[in-house]
């Protein structure tokens, strides 16, 4: 198997990671965070770069790339630790639009999320669901012609600032039931929508967000809006997971510099055989974690059972990887490690919460040791 990336894709790497290193410096990123978690100036700068329309097919005004290209970007993204929400907007609230909506619908918001005019985000996760997509307790129901969407939602990527949700609301069944849900759309603009903005512990932004009665338009019926809805944060898992390996890959980079420079008795502390070792332990991490999140990507076009397994498997690899990396490496620097005015501890903090998004690693843990019991019973 050619594990090789095209012409095509080296210069997309390249052009993001020029892009972060020259516009998203350090320094930006820490103006930014403490002036909210999102900037709207970032925001365009990456839409002028095409990135905003990545996943969007052609004809809506997008690139039409695929989930290789999407990693590619999300990897030099995490290099520069970028709060903005990209993959949020543009992988997994774009795809969702661009695979299910109404031609109406995708006419409408695509050529604009493409142009980085409109933020649309999915806005799914509820209190006490635990990350079991099939609790949903928001409602969604028509009145005549209009379909209206109650309840509330919880950690929204830039929930404030967007311009609409994909929301999850169930139509029949109880709570914890797979069947009966469907995906429907909602401006934040529209009559009871509710928000409440707060800045994430990783220097992003995220918000509560409440729906009364709002006025919706209809993505996925009930008999399909579960599986979408798993497609959507698969999808969401192997950008992650791509994100946590740039992310590892520089703090692995900065941790090595440091080691090289950081001197005690006369000497590069990188000299000491110990710490040789855990930086050799941390490179092995990265690399697992790498080609665990290569095989989340290439198995995003698979059929759905093996699909959910393989980005579990991923997300279990990298959750080990992500804390053995970012602890190491906060040790090794010492208390440097844990200052705002040292980059360190950002990647930390931004490693911390993506072991957390979409199902922690025991999480997923259980949910391959469920699968591979299920394989096991076909097969008895």
């Amino acid at each position: 198997m050619d594990f090789d990336f095209t012409e095509e894709q080296e210069q997309l790497r390249d052009a993001v990671r020029k892009w972060v290193a020259r516009s998203y410096a350090f320094e930006r990123r820490r103006a930014i965070v403490k002036t909210g978690g999102f900037s709207r100036e970032a925001w365009g700068e990456m839409a002028e770069l095409g990135l905003m329309g990545l996943a969007i097919p052609e004809a809506h005004g997008g690139m039409g790339f695929g989930p290789v290209e999407a990693m590619v970007v999300m990897e030099e993204l995490g290099r520069g630790i970028v709060v903005e929400p990209y993959a949020a907007v543009a992988l997994v609230a774009a795809g969702v639009l661009a695979r299910h909506a109404p031609e109406a619908v995708r006419q409408q918001w695509l050529p604009r999320i493409a142009a980085g005019e409109a933020l649309v985000v999915l806005a799914h996760q509820e209190r006490e669901a635990r990350y079991m997509l099939r609790h949903v307790t928001a409602t969604a129901r028509q009145d005549g012609g209009q379909w209206r969407v109650s309840g509330a939602k919880s950690i929204v990527p830039v929930g404030d600032q967007a311009d609409a949700y994909v929301v999850p609301a169930r139509v029949s069944g109880q709570v914890d039931d797979a069947r009966g849900i469907a995906l429907l759309l909602v401006e934040r603009g529209a009559a009871g929508v509710t928000t409440r903005g707060y800045p994430t512990q990783d220097g992003g932004r995220a918000a509560e967000v409440r729906f009364e009665e709002a006025p919706a338009t209809l993505l996925v019926g009930p008999e399909d809006g579960h599986f979408a809805l798993e497609e959507a944060v698969d999808v969401a898992i192997a950008a992650g997971c791509a994100e946590a390996v740039g992310a590892m890959e520089q703090l692995f980079a900065v941790t090595v510099d440091y080691l090289n420079t950081r001197k005690q008795f006369g000497v590069p502390i990188g000299t000491f055989q110990a710490l040789r070792h855990r930086v050799a332990d941390m490179k092995m991490q990265l690399e697992l974690g790498r080609s665990m999140s290569y095989f989340a990507t290439l198995k995003l076009g698979d059929d759905p059972a093996q699909r959910r397994r393989a980005v579990s498997q991923a997300k279990v690899q990298l959750g080990q990887s992500m804390r053995y990396v970012g602890q190491q490496a906060i040790q090794l620097h010492g208390g440097i490690g844990i200052t705002d005015e040292y980059v360190a501890g950002h990647y930390f903090k931004r490693l911390t919460c993506l072991e957390l998004s979409f199902g922690d690693t025991l999480h997923h843990l259980g949910e391959v040791s469920a699968r591979m019991q299920d394989t096991a019973g076909v097969f008895a």
